[in-house]
């Protein structure tokens, strides 16, 4: 993309920059300059992204996955005259494509989640068009994440650097690179239109940057990269009512990036993030003038896990927290990013504001506790719950599943299966209170009193808050 030219304000940082581009072991001329600066003369309005994109497109692949699902083959005659179920299974392929990046040489690369989700058979493009076959070294649904890895038989891959101490601001110029629509690469180009979004995304683990540049169905994992040529995101998402880019689209941020790559480097299969352990609601104009605070900024806490971190650090139900290692928290999902990007054992100092007053504390970042133990398991037999998958929630448990830790002990429901569990309209996420008059509080209680025999149960759950008592027959 020589021939891409751009008039936009910020240019004349790149003017300086060499043709060929940098080697891999050189940064950008004159592109770390602490002042930004608009243009000053014609030179510097016709300068170009080239030198960012040599340095990073050679790092961009494609990601296509697919699998084969076996379905009923429809029979419109026979659904007629035999009342459905007419003709021979089928086999489906499934696919999807997206993109990704190079993170390091012998070929580990970063991607989204939703990309390669329930995917058997995952296949990476390099940007010379060779293929290599994939497997997931980690995949973390709740960042919407996944480490793949390519058998590159020695060969040393180019690269992208994940910079996650870049100091963005609003206004930055970035690149969005990827594959859309399976066209092969595409650079777009746009800037930095919001930073700290926790309030959007299908991510239950997030806190995104807010760009304009066109990402379309496609770029999804593929990297967003500043004028050093390094990732400072990985595009996830897009608003938009016509399924089409519109300026309003999501990356993950480079600190979250690194967190996953590094656990699944170290062999994890899973992302141990720390757990502030409180429950709270966004301080709003009326809740700040209630709490004679000047701007309505902060989260007030109304419940706060006992035993856990930010209670022995001292926190307590009506402090606002405003801000965790210097970043504002305005919701529970800041809080939870804010704190979950730490490493379990760091020190991290928290803002609050405790009647009028502003103090720092500290505490220490404490993974959430695993009690009681989870016990996964899919119940069998003739009761209503045949079919189900239930664990027993713990802190660690919920944050893993997305649901409310401060729910309290219980069994809750994670799947339903073939079986009694379908027909008996139990869903994922309900939790089991009682069977029969017994208050169920481990799977064990579950599993004992559901094959306890008889033909009848009266079952009382917990469904979004409200409790459902039914009676129902095997």
């Amino acid at each position: 993309m020589r021939s891409y030219r751009v008039l936009l304000p910020a240019l004349a940082l790149l003017a300086a920059c060499s043709p060929q581009g940098p080697s891999k072991a050189q940064s950008i001329p004159d592109l770390a300059q602490p002042t930004r600066r608009v243009p000053s003369d014609p030179g510097s309005m016709k300068a170009s992204f080239s030198p960012v994109v040599k340095k990073t497109a050679p790092a961009i692949v494609n990601v296509a996955s697919r699998r084969v699902v076996r379905q009923q083959a429809r029979d419109p005659f026979w659904d007629f005259f035999m009342g459905g179920g007419g003709g021979a299974p089928r086999d489906q392929v499934q696919g999807s494509l997206g993109s990704g990046a190079i993170v390091r040489a012998d070929g580990v690369i970063i991607t989204n989640h939703h990309n390669i989700e329930n995917m058997s058979d995952i296949t990476v493009q390099l940007a010379d068009r060779r293929e290599f076959p994939a497997t997931v070294l980690l995949d973390d649904p709740r960042s919407d994440l996944a480490v793949l890895k390519i058998d590159t038989k020695g060969e040393r891959l180019p690269v992208i650097a994940i910079d996650d101490q870049e100091q963005l601001e609003v206004g930055d110029l970035v690149l969005a690179l990827g594959n859309p629509f399976g066209v092969g690469q595409t650079v777009t180009n746009g800037i930095v239109s919001a930073l700290a979004r926790t309030d959007v995304g299908a991510a239950e683990f997030g806190s995104y940057i807010q760009t304009d540049a066109a990402i379309n169905p496609g770029n999804s994992g593929g990297p967003l990269v500043d004028m050093d040529g390094d990732l400072i995101g990985v595009n996830t998402f897009i608003i938009s009512r016509s399924g089409s880019s519109s300026g309003v689209g999501f990356a993950i941020p480079a600190a979250v990036v690194r967190q996953v790559v590094s656990t699944a480097l170290g062999g994890g299969h899973s992302v141990v993030r720390p757990w502030l352990g409180v429950k709270g609601q966004p301080v709003t104009a009326e809740i700040a003038r209630g709490l004679g605070l000047a701007t309505p900024r902060g989260v007030v806490i109304s419940d706060v896990y006992p035993g856990g971190s930010a209670q022995r650090a001292g926190i307590r139900e009506g402090d606002v927290i405003l801000t965790i290692d210097g970043q504002a928290v305005n919701d529970e999902g800041g809080g939870a990013f804010a704190i979950g990007t730490h490493k379990v054992g760091d020190r991290v100092s928290v803002l609050i504001n405790r009647g009028g007053k502003e103090q720092t504390l500290t505490l220490r970042a404490e993974a959430a506790p695993e009690s009681p133990a989870r016990d996964e398991r899919v119940l069998k037999g003739r009761n209503p719950f045949d079919g189900a998958t239930v664990v027993n929630l713990s802190p660690a448990a919920a944050q893993d599943l997305g649901v409310d830790a401060f729910a309290g002990r219980g069994v809750l429901v994670t799947k339903i299966g073939q079986g009694f569990a379908l027909n008996a309209g139990l869903r994922p996420g309900d939790f089991v209170r009682e069977v029969n008059g017994k208050a169920i509080n481990t799977t064990a209680e579950l599993a004992a009193v559901a094959n306890a025999g008889g033909s009848a149960w009266t079952v009382t759950i917990e469904r979004n808050g409200q409790r459902i008592t039914a009676r129902l027959r095997a």
